[in-house]
């Protein structure tokens, strides 16, 4: 009696267990239709904005949407609409350790200017297109600080006893002190132009 009691009670566990399966198994989400990541386009550069007939007013808009679109991330120089260029004063890349941070939207370099000392440069062209309309033309120089050897090392240096054994000299990079320094440019920063172009174009 006891062991048919027992086949009993499991027969009734493996049922509820079947339906339970099988009520997850119908719940589940649909098939996505493109379950790829889909990469954004690449914005031309120059990119093309507000097509039409070139005028006085639509090219203040575009020269003051650009001038926005920059003061987003940089510092500017004095703009000139009269020369249609626009340059920004050099800025400290943001690592990783300043996340809340725009402008550095690719990972590897946001990697790089968390433990190297990197600096970015913007200048921006506007030129009437040949049909209409006016070409914004980005460029984003990356910059590293030249240094004779890494900052506090003291490799083929006397090390003597008397010496402290914390270096509590604190250095903070800033826009300030970044400016006193020596650099050199290492390429452009492909990745941040096109987040710019594509404000621009979008009119963001």
């Amino acid at each position: 009696m006891g062991t048919r009691r027992v086949v009993t009670l499991r027969v009734v566990a493996i049922t509820v267990c079947a339906v339970a399966l099988g009520q997850t198994g119908c719940a589940t989400a649909p098939p996505l239709d493109n379950p790829l990541t889909v990469r954004r386009a690449e914005v031309e550069n120059p990119v093309l904005v507000s097509p039409g007939q070139p005028t006085a007013e639509s090219y203040r808009e575009v020269f003051e949407k650009v001038i926005e679109v920059l003061d987003d991330y940089f510092e500017l120089q004095t703009p000139n609409a009269y020369e249609g260029r626009i340059t920004t004063k050099p800025r400290v890349a943001p690592g990783y350790e300043q996340f809340w941070k725009a402008g550095n939207p690719d990972p590897r370099q946001r990697l790089l200017a968390t433990f190297q000392s990197v600096r970015q440069v913007a200048t921006v062209e506007i030129r009437a297109g040949e049909r209409g309309g006016y070409l914004v033309y980005v460029v984003v120089d990356k910059e590293l600080e030249d240094v004779p050897r890494p900052a506090h090392a003291t490799v083929g240096n006397a090390v003597f006893q008397e010496s402290p054994t914390v270096d509590r000299q604190l250095e903070v990079v800033t826009p300030e002190t970044a400016s006193t320094r020596a650099w050199f440019k290492v390429g452009r920063d492909f990745a941040f132009e096109q987040e710019i172009l594509r404000r621009i174009r979008n009119c963001k």
